[in-house]
């Protein structure tokens, strides 16, 4: 774990430093299931709809199915950020309100959110709310940073995830951070092999 790079600390907003709780969930439904590459392209293409900005809620709702489709999202991506806005704008989400609310209290919000389940909200903590004691334990790069850790011929699974992490309680974060970096170490050693 020495070749590890150093903890950046929490919340990432490199490059998003006027991005929106709005926009960072927005972005999440975006990027699921693609590559960075990919979902950047797309989100750039989304950007573009909002004259240069990503759209506001507003503006997203407005906006065709068909001009949204042809940035490259898919119905299912369409309709999950469709009913983002509509719950950002009726007041049901209450964006504004959320770094103020209890972990489990921003979980059981975003969750009503079409595509948006536990791993988008738990993500939403880490890296938008910088909070430092979430344990994303059925995610699957912690999943094999554990295996890697632990040297286990299989990854753990979420609930024996979770019971390892709570070693590392009240910075589970922090350990789930090193956990996606140990992957990142192994694969990069296994290349050079």
């Amino acid at each position: 774990m020495d070749a590890l790079p150093s903890f950046p600390g929490f919340p990432d907003r490199v490059g998003r430093r006027d991005a929106s709780h709005w926009e960072s969930l927005a972005r999440a439904i975006i990027h699921q299931q693609l590559s960075m590459a990919a979902a950047a392209t797309i989100h750039a293409r989304v950007a573009i709809l909002g004259d240069r900005r990503f759209p506001s809620a507003e503006r997203l709702l407005a906006l065709p199915d068909e001009a949204l489709r042809a940035a490259g999202l898919s119905r299912a991506k369409v309709e999950a950020l469709r009913d983002l806005a509509r719950k950002e704008l009726d007041g049901s989400l209450r964006l504004r309100g959320l770094s103020r609310l209890a972990d489990e209290a921003v979980v059981e919000r975003i969750v009503q959110v079409r595509g948006l389940g536990e791993w988008s909200a738990q993500m939403f903590l880490l890296f938008r709310l910088g909070r430092l004691d979430i344990a994303p334990a059925g995610d699957l790069g912690v999943q094999e940073g554990l295996r890697i850790l632990d040297g286990l011929t299989a990854r753990p699974t979420p609930r024996a995830a979770l019971s390892r992490m709570e070693c590392w309680r009240p910075l589970r974060s922090v350990g789930a951070w090193t956990m996606w970096r140990l992957v990142e170490a192994r694969r990069a050693t296994a290349k050079k092999t």
